[in-house]
């Protein structure tokens, strides 16, 4: 399976935060997402990567975009990595069941058990505006995310679907 590509809707999904909270793609509709899916919490490319994204956070709020990050790692992996980092945006766990989220997006390493090093744009609709599939070992920066998030229409007020699309639940 490959990536999602620019155009398809954007799967739904509801995972945890935190170990009694979830956060569901639907919460930020007439937003727009930047997905950062990520294979492991605390490998240096990884956490060179989010933190990277971390001093990205207003630039993206400029583009009323919302940074999700997403691995399979547990929440108290994700807590830790971001309490040490001082991450500001949400981690969210693709944990149980594993990857099903990431394999939702077409961005799952069976072999190896992770997600792929893969970035999506959602638009303020729910649709798929740019998907990247970056080589695990590098950090793909934030130039493509920034582009996409430029090339959409500046005033972003799209139609909302009235029916949410199914989530994935993890």
């Amino acid at each position: 399976m490959s990536l999602l590509p620019a155009g398809s809707p954007a799967p739904g999904f509801e995972l945890h935060a935190t170990p009694d909270q979830t956060v569901r793609l639907a919460e930020f509709r007439g937003r727009n997402v930047v997905l950062a899916f990520y294979p492991a919490d605390w490998s240096p490319v990884c956490s060179d990567q989010l933190a990277l994204y971390n001093e990205l956070l207003d630039e993206f709020a400029r583009f009323n975009a919302q940074l999700l990050g997403i691995s399979v790692d547990g929440v108290w992996c994700h807590a830790a990595l971001a309490r040490e980092r001082r991450y500001h945006f949400p981690l969210l766990s693709d944990f149980e069941p594993k990857g099903a989220v990431a394999r939702a997006y077409g961005g799952y390493r069976a072999r190896e058990g992770v997600a792929e090093r893969a970035l999506f744009v959602i638009d303020a609709g729910g649709v798929i505006r740019w998907s990247y599939l970056s080589p695990v070992g590098v950090n793909p920066g934030a130039a493509g995310i920034i582009t996409a998030l430029e090339g959409l229409p500046s005033h972003n007020v799209q139609k909302v679907l009235e029916a949410p699309a199914a989530d994935v639940k993890g």
